[in-house]
């Protein structure tokens, strides 16, 4: 059984700063990044798996009980140094290995995936936004009575969507800073996450209003362009003024949840 808190460097009872810590300075020094080699790639994965394991407290319970346990068995033919033990030994640590690994490549995998949906979600927003905004398509009030019932449906759905995904990432790649008096009396280590609640939420208003912003400068500038093409509905459009802000209400969310399934049934499909 591999020792983790020999890979760390750190005591058997050692703390979660103590662990995050070792970990971190020992994953500089072993990222596959900086040694591009098969050997530095393995060092990286025990490595993740023992900081994985020891910063779980019910991870590190389990894993306690099972080092206890192994120190306190009997001799194992597998300790001696016959051929065939030595094989046999080999053989299940390169066993071993290989879950690593897999195990890792796994969670980067998943790692990827999940900065993707969130990419798709604010891009398909924010471009939806834009186009909307510069375009001023006017189509509310050129739908009929079941156009729009349907357009409302899918707004709720969209709505709600948005909402479930943004609270998703939000609580993933975001954290709420603690005051700094508490945390340096404490020093508590650094959290995980990459960006403060505040920073993720001023990216989305600015990155909206930047939208809505550069879309409607561009679009007066085009109005006559796209005032020729809403000319083919002319017939059917009564108060234009309230269907551009209809417009920019109800179809971004609708953008998001299509865009956003799409991409989920491309992924299933890989």
């Amino acid at each position: 059984m591999i020792d983790y808190y020999r890979i760390l460097g750190v005591k058997t009872n050692a703390s979660q700063t103590e662990i995050k810590s070792a970990y971190r300075k020992l994953a500089r020094k072993s990222h596959p990044d900086l040694n591009p080699n098969s050997e530095a790639g393995r060092q990286f994965a025990l490595l993740s798996k023992a900081y994985h394991t020891l910063i779980d407290p019910q991870e590190r319970a389990y894993y306690d009980e099972q080092l206890k346990a192994q120190k306190n068995r009997s001799y194992s033919i597998l300790d001696s140094n016959n051929p065939h033990a030595k094989r046999a030994r080999n053989l299940a640590v390169q066993a071993k290995w290989d879950r690593l690994v897999d195990e890792v490549l796994e969670r980067d995998r998943q790692e990827n995936r999940e900065r993707q949906r969130a990419v798709f979600t604010t891009v398909s927003l924010f471009v939806s936004t834009f186009f909307l905004a510069m375009m001023r398509p006017q189509l509310w009030h050129v739908f009929s009575t079941m156009g729009r019932v349907v357009v409302l449906t899918l707004f709720v759905i969209g709505v709600w969507h948005l909402a479930n995904r943004l609270r998703e990432y939000l609580e993933h790649y975001t954290y709420k800073p603690k005051p700094i008096q508490g945390s340096i009396i404490r020093q508590e280590a650094l959290p995980e996450q990459p960006f403060t609640r505040f920073s993720a939420y001023t990216f989305l208003l600015v990155g909206y209003a930047l939208s809505l912003g550069i879309g409607l400068y561009i679009g007066s500038h085009l109005q006559d362009l796209f005032g020729d093409m809403t000319l083919l509905f002319r017939d059917r459009v009564i108060a234009v003024q309230s269907s551009i802000i209809l417009d920019l209400i109800f179809y971004p969310p609708i953008a998001v949840l299509i865009v956003d399934s799409v991409h989920g049934l491309a992924s299933r499909i890989d």
